[in-house]
């Protein structure tokens, strides 16, 4: 991990570089009269000791100034490139300008996930993410988490879930959901209750241990909140009782082997199937999707909808079908 005191190295290693050589610069143009160029150009070679000529005839009190501009500059640049090279060694030079292009990547990211907590819950759901190609960023404070996430390349931000200034770090603001799985009930109820005022349209889902937990956390603004151990049983039940039911339930988690997942997707305004009744659409003989619900604008869910429902912009299909055609229809433009 950089630390601290490695960023302050670095920092101060570029602000002693700077200083020296505008010190050379600005020295040169007041005793001298020198162009900014000129001065520049010997401060340069006088710090590198290459044994250029000068620039112009330097007068006595110039000579003065390059001698001492050597013995102390030189000295600054030792350290500087001596620094340099211990941190590219330790491997932490590369680590602190990762850590740069990081900070950039979460300025420019937007409509993505914020994921808080990095514990088992927190890792299975980035796994799904990033198996799904969703943009997502993770919020953890605890170092041995945050080595685990560097090496995996995954978007990161080292913090406290309950402070208002690192959501908004990590771009709450502009964020499409947060996924809470602290470990802390108390944390999931008051991160919610953050978020939601940072981002009203924000889709939040939490983790929640218990019933009573689980009221809570809906009262605080989760759109949804999942109990992993009743999940966790009810998927271990079916497995025992109907294991090929079991099967099929998992395809919504993106199934490697087949290629086919569960997956809901929104129609967008201009889709052509807009307006159009699923006989008419075609899109089912096209594809080879099926079509197992549809959420309507209304909130109604429609499950095995006959052939004669009208399609509207904004309703919501749940289809089951090949991950790859998938892509290729979200990238068409038909749905979002």
């Amino acid at each position: 991990m950089v630390t601290l005191r490695t960023q302050t190295r670095f920092r101060f290693m570029l602000v002693l570089l700077v200083l020296i050589i505008g010190l050379g610069t600005f020295g040169y143009m007041l005793i001298e009269d020198w162009k900014v160029l000129d001065a520049l150009y010997m401060t340069v070679i006088a710090l590198a000791t290459v044994g250029f000529r000068e620039v112009h005839q330097l007068t006595p009190l110039g000579q003065v100034f390059t001698v001492l501009l050597i013995i102390f500059g030189v000295g600054g640049v030792i350290y500087t490139i001596g620094t340099l090279a211990q941190l590219l060694i330790e491997g932490e030079l590369q680590e602190l300008l990762g850590r740069r292009k990081m900070e950039k990547q979460l300025q420019k990211i937007r409509d993505h996930y914020i994921i808080c907590g990095y514990g088992r819950v927190g890792k299975q759901v980035c796994r799904e993410f990033r198996q799904r190609r969703v943009p997502f960023v993770v919020v953890e404070k605890d170092p041995a988490l945050l080595e685990e996430l560097t090496c995996e390349g995954v978007i990161y931000l080292q913090g406290d879930s309950t402070e208002d200034h690192t959501l908004i770090e990590a771009g709450i603001e502009r964020a499409k959901g947060l996924v809470l799985t602290i470990a802390s009930e108390a944390d999931n109820v008051f991160v919610t209750l953050t978020a939601r005022q940072l981002n009203p349209d924000l889709f939040i889902t939490a983790k929640a241990d218990s019933p009573s937990a689980e009221k809570k956390i809906h009262r605080a603004g989760a759109n949804k909140v999942v109990s992993a151990y009743i999940v966790g049983g009810t998927r271990m039940a079916i497995a025992t009782l109907q294991p090929y039911v079991g099967d099929f339930l998992r395809l919504g988690e993106l199934d490697k082997d087949t290629g086919l997942t569960i997956e809901e997707v929104q129609i967008a305004p201009g889709s052509p199937i807009a307006g159009k009744t699923l006989k008419d659409s075609a899109l089912w003989e096209e594809t080879g999707f099926n079509l197992i619900g549809i959420k309507t604008t209304t909130k109604e869910v429609l499950f095995n909808p006959p052939p004669d429902t009208m399609i509207q912009p904004g309703d919501i299909l749940i289809i089951f079908g090949e991950v790859r055609k998938l892509e290729m229809l979200e990238k068409s433009g038909e749905f979002r």
